[in-house]
């Protein structure tokens, strides 16, 4: 984390925010680990200590909150928070929820039919109860889609697409542009321009960038090319450095 702030203060940041995973899942996740909350907040404020002249914020991204709301529930009582994102990593398959990203789970012959289980999961997400106000990555397989063999196309999921992000605009809730990929233009960003058109003309009122920056140098990466494109899509900057571009 503060290798992090050491680098958001390199590029000219005026602020950074961690939003720290909870993801609650069943099998098919090996690395998983339950959320240390206390913990977290505590290396944040040593993180505010030290780099006094930028602003960090506290966050949290709630993985499948939907299929566990006492569990997300939890860790919302626990502390405060400025900033919840809700988020699908998982999808049933086979009795449990597997990860997207596990190896060998998206191929070239299920990949479309598990993109579709994928939205449906989203719009779960977004139709429930679960208390949260970005909404995470929303094309997350795009990062592990088998590019090489299968064409990823938005078009071919439209109608799915569009279901969630008129629940969303519905809502209220602001969409996050993920560049942790932006600079691949394979992958691209997640959502990349053809989604986010859709959610304009369904509505969407407001954006959030997010690098999802797991390695310093990751901070911000891609949010020039984010920026040009929702100010493309009328989009602009909030005078508050930590506010949601707002159309």
């Amino acid at each position: 984390m503060e290798a992090s702030c050491r680098r958001a203060l390199e590029l000219g940041l005026p602020a950074v925010a961690f939003t720290e995973h909870a993801d609650f899942v069943g099998g098919g996740y090996p690395d998983h680990r339950p959320l240390d909350l206390a913990g977290y907040l505590e290396a944040l404020e040593r993180c505010r200590a030290r780099f006094p002249s930028l602003r960090i914020l506290s966050g949290v991204e709630l993985g499948q909150p939907h299929r566990f709301p006492a569990e997300a529930a939890a860790v919302l009582a626990a502390g405060r928070l400025d900033r919840v994102l809700g988020s699908v990593h998982c999808i049933p398959r086979d009795g449990e929820l597997m990860d997207v990203s596990l190896e060998g789970l998206l191929t070239p012959e299920l990949a479309p039919q598990l993109l579709r289980s994928y939205l449906a999961e989203v719009l779960a997400l977004v139709e429930s109860d679960q208390r949260f106000e970005v909404l995470a990555h929303l094309d997350y397989p795009k990062r592990y889609w088998p590019h090489a063999r299968v064409r990823y196309c938005e078009r071919d999921h439209e109608e799915e697409f569009r279901a969630v992000l008129r629940a969303a605009a519905a809502r209220g809730l602001v969409l996050e542009v993920n560049t942790t990929r932006g600079m691949e233009p394979e992958r691209g960003l997640c959502p990349g321009p053809v989604v986010l058109r859709w959610w304009v003309e369904e509505g969407g009122r407001a954006l959030s960038f997010g690098s999802d920056a797991h390695d310093p140098e990751r901070v911000a990466s891609g949010f020039e090319l984010a920026a040009q494109l929702a100010e493309g899509l009328g989009f602009k900057p909030n005078h508050d450095p930590t506010g949601f571009w707002r159309r």
